[in-house]
């Protein structure tokens, strides 16, 4: 049987090709363009239903192939497909430099690498938290406190939280989660480390990736001279510096222009729903051990930068050469970035006045 949610019936005839042709149909059902053939049986008086399938076409993808997409990026050049992503997420690469490209990309990591944690801070509106909105169906966007129930576990009707639900979750202006209960951010701060946590009795396990997006009311030069930036965000996260230690990669979002009519793309890139199932397929898959082939990383990286480092090269790598064909110039390219990105949260907690965050120069 088919269900219709906006047809309002149960027991709608599927023919079984479809159900074998189209997986997702049995994954929570898909949009499709559907014929549907009316045929009441007398004799039958109501025990079958009289609504029958005719033909279906889905408008939503209806398989998934990541071979093809594999096969497919190996005929263009690396330059080609970061434009091919920057038109699918609604931008106009002819405008940015290879830089910028580059973190807007890091944008996505959280939807393609597993339990990834990333942080932009930066002025209104330069499409901080865009992606999560409109890009993948898979991630969510909060605004406001949350719960640990709601997050987590739901010990009163053992019900899995977000992290468990959905590829990422996303806090959209951070400024407002003043008021979350403290106990969010221990459990967090957990959770960050090593995708688990402890609710009651029980040990839990989620895969999602945590990204947080906030506003800067000063310049940043403001901010580097007088304090430090992580200003903006609320006290109850500021003041846990083991939390803000698991961040993988600090965006600078001053650098990102504010967003202007031409900046917005007329040419085609990828229709949103392939692009996330993309990026949904490539989260299975490892490319964590990509910088070790060819580097090594010094001495003042502890376990916690190595792994930061590792994640967001393998990240961009998903994004950039999910092939997996690159040259060691391309690598050192993403090296460079991550080891920026994590080194910026490194100097900041060390700003904030703690002595065992002395070793950033990496």
């Amino acid at each position: 049987w088919a269900e219709f949610v906006n047809f309002g019936h149960r027991y709608v005839h599927v023919p079984e090709q479809y159900v074998r042709q189209y997986d997702r149909l049995l994954m929570g059902g898909i949009w499709a363009q559907v014929e549907i053939r009316h045929e009441y049986d007398d004799e039958a008086r109501g025990r079958r239903s009289p609504f029958w399938i005719e033909t279906l076409q889905p408008i939503q993808l209806g398989t998934f192939d990541l071979e093809d997409y594999r096969r497919c990026r190996k005929e263009l050049t690396s330059e080609e497909w970061v434009d091919l992503l920057i038109r699918s997420m609604g931008l106009e690469p002819s405008y940015f430099d290879r830089r910028l490209k580059l973190l807007f990309l890091v944008r996505l990591i959280p939807l393609c690498e597993q339990n990834y944690n990333l942080i932009e801070l930066g002025p209104r509106g330069t499409g901080k938290s865009y992606a999560y909105q409109e890009l993948s169906p898979y991630v969510i966007l909060l605004t406001g406190p949350t719960t640990v129930a709601n997050l987590f576990y739901n010990m009163a009707s053992g019900k899995m939280g977000l992290v468990g639900l959905w590829d990422g979750v996303a806090f959209d202006e951070v400024a407002d989660l003043q008021k979350m209960p403290k106990e969010v951010v221990t459990t967090l701060k957990t959770y960050c480390e090593s995708g688990t946590f402890a609710r009651g009795k029980e040990a839990l396990s989620g895969m999602a990736s945590i990204a947080f997006f906030g506003n800067t009311n000063q310049p940043v030069e403001v901010m580097v001279r007088s304090s430090h930036l992580f200003v903006p965000l609320p006290d109850v996260v500021r003041e846990d510096m083991a939390f803000l230690d698991r961040i993988h990669f600090y965006v600078p979002g001053w650098e990102v222009p504010k967003m202007q009519i031409e900046y917005f793309t007329n040419h085609y890139g990828f229709i949103v729903d392939y692009l996330a199932e993309a990026l949904r397929e490539l989260r299975r898959h490892n490319f964590a051990e990509m910088v070790d082939h060819s580097f090594s990383l010094g001495s003042h990286l502890n376990a916690r930068d190595v792994k930061a480092v590792r994640k967001t090269v393998a990240g961009l790598a998903k994004l950039i050469y999910p092939h997996g064909e690159f040259g060691k110039d391309e690598l050192a390219e993403l090296l460079d970035l991550a080891l920026e990105g994590r080194r910026r949260v490194k100097e900041q907690l060390k700003k904030m006045g703690s002595f065992e965050y002395y070793k950033t120069p990496f």
